[in-house]
Parts: structure tokens; C-alpha cells; sequence
């Protein structure tokens, strides 16, 4: 679980590039890829998407490493878990508000 507000604020950050959300997905989908691959899919140059790969590996959303000369990239699936239960968390609180608004509404 994401307990502190910058480290989600850090990751939440990441997954809103659009070009990210296709590398993202790209690695979800068909696993580790090359710099050559990324910038087919995301439709960006090569140096583009090194840039957008340091700031998912910032976020911990991407690991890389060499092979040979190429730079391969791979999905760190449980940052996206990470995710997914802070945004469950953060919808329970809010059904729960909502519950309690609609008590009052239908009280009073």
C-alpha cells in the first residue's frame, strides 16, 4: 500500500502521460522491450522514450538492463498493484462518504 502522499503523488504522475500509458501497456502486454521497440509503439523518438522510461523507472514502474547494446525495459508489475489498492482504498472512502451524505439526506 502506497502510505505516503508523495510516493503516490510520484506514481500517480507517471501513469498520466499518454506516451507513458503506451509503453506501460506495451510491456504489459508483450513483455520486456528495447528502446526500438518502445518508440515504435509510442510513436516518439528513441530519446523520448528514454526520458519517459527514466521517469516510470523513477515512479517504480519500469526496470531496465543491458543487453548487449541495447537497453531492455520490463514492467514492475507490483508498483501497479501498489496502485490499484490505494485507488480501492481511496473508492471505499468515498462510498463510504457517500453512504453517510445519503443517510443524512434521507433523515432529514
Amino acid at each position: 500500500m502506497i502510505a505516503d502522499p508523495k510516493a503516490a503523488s510520484t506514481l500517480f504522475a507517471a501513469l498520466g502521460d499518454e506516451t507513458r500509458l503506451r509503453v506501460l501497456g506495451r510491456l504489459s502486454a508483450s513483455g520486456p522491450a528495447s528502446i526500438r521497440e518502445l518508440s515504435a509503439v509510442a510513436d516518439v523518438s528513441r530519446q523520448a522514450v528514454t526520458k519517459h522510461l527514466d521517469v516510470l523507472a523513477d515512479a517504480g514502474l519500469v526496470r531496465s538492463y543491458r543487453s548487449g547494446r541495447e537497453r531492455i525495459s520490463e514492467l514492475e508489475p507490483d508498483r501497479l498493484d501498489e496502485a490499484e489498492r490505494y485507488l480501492e482504498r481511496i473508492s471505499a472512502q468515498w462510498d463510504a462518504a457517500l453512504l453517510r451524505l445519503k443517510r443524512l439526506v434521507e433523515e432529514g
